[in-house]
């Protein structure tokens, strides 16, 4: 029997501290927490954030999403929320990775490449060196309401397998996953992670049968 090595499993949108909880007991590792954000869902404010934070376990990874592209609001926002992690949603306009990492030591950034045609992998290559990790979404930049995650939507997994392929730091995927197709997701990209918001959801809200049946057939997947 072949064994996939198994991906670590992220759940973002979480709204408060009984869903952190809920994504936690099912085996996650990481929980996102989505600021400001022009579009898309699971906002809530930093203030719920820090409080959903303060009590996440430790060994659990705790992602701030953010639409800001200006290292100091970043490095406000960090102090403000409390997480271990960052999510670069957008691209960095003002400051440096460099400037970023000196300012919060400690705190891992995570850089979202929002995949389109091949443009991507050469958008990948340049910020693998300066980041923890990258993590492929489905977004839009170019929107005049920008799309910064939670669209729900698969993006071209051909480009993600090349990504993950050529560069040397882990690669998250996100866009669309669940459980239907979270098999193929890890046969043809074999991500270190896997990200989802809207799969393991219904009516707004982190829904228990559908986290199980998720992680069953992650575990399922692996073990093929």
């Amino acid at each position: 029997m072949q064994v996939t090595k198994k991906p670590r499993i992220k759940i973002s949108c979480i709204s408060s501290i009984e869903e952190a909880r809920l994504a936690v007991q099912y085996g996650a590792s990481a929980l996102g927490l989505v600021s400001n954000m022009p579009s898309g869902p699971g906002v809530i404010a930093e203030e719920a954030i820090a409080q959903i934070t303060a009590t996440i376990p430790p060994g659990v990874s705790s992602f701030l999403l953010t639409s800001e592209q200006n290292v100091a609001e970043i490095v406000k926002q960090q102090q403000r929320c409390k997480v271990n992690t960052i999510q670069i949603c957008d691209r960095l306009q003002h400051g440096t990775y460099e400037e970023l990492r000196a300012a919060l030591p400690g705190i891992a950034l995570v850089q979202v490449i929002h995949v389109g045609g091949d443009e991507s992998l050469a958008e990948a290559l340049a910020v693998a060196p300066h980041v923890n990790a990258i993590l492929l979404d489905s977004g839009n930049q170019t929107l005049p309401v920008k799309e910064l995650g939670g669209t729900g939507r698969v993006h071209n997994w051909e480009i993600s397998r090349a990504i993950r392929a050529q560069v040397n730091v882990p690669i998250f995927l996100a866009g669309g996953l669940n459980a239907d197709n979270v098999a193929q997701a890890i046969k043809q990209v074999g991500p270190f992670a896997l990200d989802l918001c809207s799969g393991v959801r219904r009516y707004g809200k982190l829904n228990e049968e559908l986290l199980e049946r998720f992680f069953n057939q992650v575990a399922l997947a692996v073990n093929e």
